[in-house]
């Protein structure tokens, strides 16, 4: 099929770990194994974080490039700084309207398939802030976006009306602690019953927001949560049905793809009460008696009010000899060395934007079985209980992340292939087989291994290890490097 003839849907699962997927609760996402090609070794970014996540899925670049260092950050373009959720969609698109266009420092999706004629379609039931940064200029290219409960972040309007008229009308967000299927359900048939009749996107996101949610407030492998990716999976087995009977014939590849894995918090502890211990004065956002503000996350984030070097590296050394802290990330001061002893620079892990921290952290995680028998445990820094799921960090197990690949571009059927891949990797792959030019800001490279199998074993692998120390505290960091392609495969750190 020429490449003007291809379309795509990329489904997205929030958080399923790819070691879930199995006959009995995803016999979907397994059917979709067996008409396609599983990448074993597929990986998200750091911080895997979901905000930071799908704005690499979109630009096909890491946060260096893209400049969501974070699901929350400190805006420090403006006098005074000020700190950013960007779970709120409103907020997003006055900070796009501000910056002249420069939410993104790079082009996403939705604007490099409407430079060339070409439309893509959102529907999610992720935060509103999440569904506006798949498409975040959908309004200004009259392209759809719908979310499954937030009207602000939904456009056009008339086709919220239409949907809401033949499908129902949106329902609020169910409170976190309940799994949400009602949205599941709504996005779901709002894609199959009008938005691909009506419009026939060329490239469509079905993103899911669970298991992510029910997983952070039950657990990973608890019964909530299983029961939350059984649902999901059942209404991907309703468009897989429909890519079986009208969507291969259309020339529909589909991706299913999640954005990060999760690991269970084991140990709570206050990084606020470790810096305020050691004569910092730590809060939540920029105020005048607040010399370092602690970024709330899994991902730990530190931003002094007044970056020194002096102050950076005294910060380091104090959360270093915490048993919380895992990998820590501060700015280059040669090829691996961060300023300040013991970290290691953040262009290893492509976190070297200006919107970054000073500091950067992950806490420490480690190899041990949780109550459900899932691998991989963590300290945590929140009001919840232990035993539930977290992601942002390092683990393998929080950066391994879902990618499924069908149709008639991966001709390789049922089979799986163990080259390294990312998330940057899908818009560089969707874009060659568009016959559409990607900009140089993608740091993704096309996966010619999955629509040329031959050409995997022309591909050249090289591992890669640094480490830095500290007194007691030591970290290691390893990544992967595919050709011209870096992933970063885990970061590690022990006394």
């Amino acid at each position: 099929m020429p490449a003007s003839e291809h379309r795509f849907l990329i489904v997205s699962f929030d958080g399923l770990r790819p070691d879930l997927i199995s006959p009995e609760l995803t016999p979907n996402l397994w059917r979709l194994k067996a008409a396609g090609v599983t990448l074993e070794n597929h990986r998200t970014v750091y911080p895997s974080e979901t905000r930071s996540a799908f704005p690499s899925l979109v630009t096909g670049a890491t946060s260096d490039r893209h400049g969501m260092v974070g699901n929350k950050y400190i805006d420090r373009a403006v006098t005074p700084s000020r700190y950013i959720d960007t779970s709120d969609a409103v907020l997003l698109r006055r900070l796009d309207i501000e910056s002249g266009g420069r939410l993104y420092s790079a082009p996403s999706l939705g604007e490099i398939l409407a430079a060339s004629g070409r439309c893509l379609a959102v529907l999610a039931t992720n935060t509103p802030g999440t569904t506006r940064l798949f498409h975040h200029k959908a309004e200004d290219f009259g392209h759809v976006r719908l979310s499954g409960h937030f009207r602000e972040a939904c456009t056009p309007n008339d086709l919220l009306d239409e949907i809401e008229a033949r499908v129902s009308p949106l329902t609020p967000a169910q409170p976190k602690t309940e799994p949400d299927r009602i949205g599941q359900d709504w996005i779901t048939s709002a894609f199959l019953d009008v938005v691909w009749p009506k419009h026939h996107p060329d490239v469509t996101i079905l993103s899911y927001g669970e298991p992510d949610v029910t997983s952070h407030f039950h657990g990973t492998g608890a019964e909530a949560t299983r029961s939350v990716i059984a649902h999901c999976d059942r209404q991907f087995g309703r468009v897989l049905d429909w890519w079986d009977t009208e969507g291969r014939r259309a020339g529909v590849q589909i991706f299913a793809i999640s954005d990060h894995g999760h690991i269970t918090g084991h140990t709570r502890v206050s990084v606020a009460d470790s810096l305020r211990a050691a004569g910092f004065s730590p809060g939540l956002a920029p105020a005048s008696d607040v010399d370092v503000v602690v970024v709330p996350g899994q991902v730990g984030a530190l931003y002094l009010a007044d970056p020194q070097e002096a102050k950076i590296a005294r910060l380091v050394a104090i959360i270093t000899s915490e048993p919380w802290c895992g990998p820590v990330f501060t700015r280059a001061k040669d090829e691996v060395n961060g300023i300040a002893a013991g970290s290691l620079s953040n262009r290893l892990v492509f976190a070297n934007h200006v919107r970054a921290p000073d500091v950067a952290f992950s806490f420490r995680a480690d190899d041990t079985i949780d109550s459900f028998g899932l691998l991989g445990g963590t300290f945590y820094d929140n009001d919840r209980r232990s035993g539930l799921g977290l992601h942002g960090g390092l683990h393998p197990k929080e950066l391994a992340a879902v990618c499924i690949v069908a149709g008639s571009a991966f001709p390789n059927i049922g089979s799986v292939s163990f080259s390294p891949s990312g998330i940057c990797d899908v818009t560089p792959t969707i874009l060659h087989l568009l016959g559409v030019h990607a900009p140089p800001t993608m740091s993704g490279r096309v996966l010619g291994e999955l629509v040329r199998p031959t050409a995997s074993a022309e591909l050249a692998f090289r591992g890669e290890i640094f480490e830095a120390r500290l007194g007691s505290y030591g970290q290691v960091l390893r990544r992967v490097t595919v050709d011209d392609t870096t992933y970063v495969e885990s970061g590690t750190a022990e006394s």
